[in-house]
């Protein structure tokens, strides 16, 4: 991809120059106009001056080889017109006293700016100062464009994240930047948080409304290589010429594609886009609402809608997709940890959602191939009740998310439903919920206080403690699976009667120290 680099000044700002306002410049046609760009400033006598031109020049002319003769006055317009020129300026004086009145109505009707200036004005001290400015910019395009060019190889280098690609991009063009898929699906995003909230807070009516018009600042360049488009990436609001923000927003196009093409990640773009949305819900760190915004972008539907919060183990994130895309169901896939994917499904009001969840799941098993006989090997997917409120949907993916740590970690060949909810990990479930309360971490400590300040306590009591309480107290299955005989078991279960103070005998003492126990456990975790 190749930029044009257009460091031109327009006509209503060469209108604005010192030296041109001496020269009392007046707007004689073509007012609607001015905003056209000055390549350059050509002087020039000759009534045929269209054919020396390329586009683009601001001629300077006194007439004087046109006075007395309208039909030529009206064709030096049109030649100016067919030639592109980006204005006409008329120094008024011997030739033209006051404006031509043919040359104005011809230049009305081309859309050419005429400028006539009322005041003997050296046509070469306008064209220096013009021309200086020009090279000045071009310069400083082109400056620019090493600069941002230079910045972005850099990042894909050092194998920076997408991310980081865009924030670059954002402070360069100090303006939000937004990156989409060809169906307008917002995929990342840059720029300070509250003006891309702004943009995203009606972005899809936004997007196609600024469809292909630049002038309000909405700057595109397309996304795609080898003939295939595939996204676009959008500077919203660019406040600085328009030649500038293409050049920015061509140069961070071309870093993307490189970017992609060099495959730095191993999730899409979209995929990426639902992790760091799902992970912010989750965190709880920045509030819902303002969260809303990314996630109607996103393509999520959000309105009058019912939400349900799913944590998936021992499943892949594509596979969990590939499922959301069999059963038409619309939801966000994204990996929180090793092992650990968040789904939230979006649903209509009056649809059955604890139904369609566990449709879901049975059908991720089916896809598995995992049958009944595999159930215990089969991803665990964890649920909590739906939502209608999305400001409940960070708790609702929170307590998805213990619900499917407390199965992760309870015994194996637990009997668990498709969808495991708090109420199927029980007491496991209630003390992972409150293993961060300060009550509950100093109760998990005095009562297993004579295990945990012991050196070999993790090495060989901890474990046979665990065993033990987890099989019901059955002494024949704890020696069993720690591959000890049973005399050997009664000493290790004295030694941590003694270091306890207990006697796990007793029901009641036996619950307290296999409450503290999940409770330690759920902290270590």
């Amino acid at each position: 991809m190749t930029t044009a680099l257009e460091p031109a000044l327009s006509v209503r700002q060469v209108l604005a120059l010192e030296r041109v306002l001496a020269g009392e410049p007046e707007v004689v046609a073509g007012a609607g106009q001015l905003d056209r760009p000055v390549r350059w400033v050509h002087v020039a006598e000759a009534a045929d001056v269209g054919v020396m031109l390329s586009g683009g020049e601001m001629v300077l002319t006194t007439g004087v080889l046109l006075a007395g003769d309208p039909e030529a006055q009206a064709e030096y317009i049109r030649s100016l017109h067919r030639a592109e020129a980006s204005a006409v300026v008329l120094g008024l004086g011997r030739a033209f006293p006051t404006p031509p009145e043919v040359m104005r109505r011809a230049a009305e009707r081309c859309g050419l700016p005429m400028i006539v200036l009322h005041r003997p004005f050296p046509f070469a001290e306008l064209t220096e100062e013009v021309q200086s400015r020009l090279v000045r910019r071009k310069f400083a395009a082109v400056s620019l464009s090493e600069s941002v060019r230079t910045a972005l190889t850099g990042l894909i280098t050092a194998g920076a994240p997408l991310q980081r690609m865009l924030d670059e991009i954002a402070s360069h063009s100090a303006c939000p930047v937004v990156v989409t898929n060809l169906a307008h699906r917002v995929l990342a995003t840059a720029g300070e948080r509250s003006a891309v909230d702004d943009v995203l807070r009606d972005w899809e009516r936004i997007a196609r409304q600024a469809g292909g018009s630049e002038g309000d600042g909405w700057v595109r360049a397309e996304l795609g290589g080898r003939g295939e488009r595939w996204g676009r990436i959008v500077l919203c609001g660019y406040r600085g010429d328009a030649a500038t923000g293409r050049l920015l927003a061509d140069r961070g196009a071309e870093a993307l594609v490189l970017h992609r093409m060099l495959g730095g990640t191993v999730h899409s773009w979209e995929e990426q886009s639902a992790e760091s949305l799902l992970t912010d819900l989750v965190s709880g760190v920045v509030p819902a609402r303002q969260l809303l915004p990314r996630a109607r972008a996103a393509g999520l539907p959000v309105n009058r809608r019912t939400f349900v919060p799913l944590v998936v183990r021992d499943a892949e994130a594509a596979q969990l997709d590939r499922v959301l895309r069999l059963l038409g169901l619309p939801g966000l896939v994204a990996e929180l940890a090793d092992g650990v994917i968040a789904v939230l499904l979006s649903l209509a009001r009056d649809q059955d959602a604890e139904a369609l969840a566990a449709h879901f799941a049975t059908r991720l098993r089916t896809e598995a191939g995992g049958g009944a006989a595999d159930a215990c090997k089969a991803a665990v997917v964890a649920a909590a009740d739906a939502r209608t409120g999305w400001d409940d949907v960070p708790a609702g993916l929170r307590e998805a998310r213990h619900v499917a740590d407390a199965v992760a970690e309870s015994p194996a060949g637990l009997d668990l439903p498709v969808v495991v909810r708090l109420r199927d990990v029980h007491l496991r479930g209630l003390v992972r919920l409150l293993r961060d309360d300060p009550h509950v971490q100093s109760f998990a400590e005095r009562e297993l206080d004579g295990l945990l300040c012991g050196a070999d306590a993790e090495s060989e009591l901890l474990p046979v403690l665990r065993t033990y309480l987890a099989t019901g107290r059955n002494k024949s299955r704890t020696a069993q699976l720690h591959h000890v005989s049973r005399p050997a078991l009664y000493r290790r279960l004295e030694a941590i009667e003694a270091r306890l103070r207990v006697d796990l005998d007793d029901f009641e003492q036996a619950a307290s120290v296999h409450i503290a126990l999940l409770a330690h456990d759920a902290q270590q975790g």
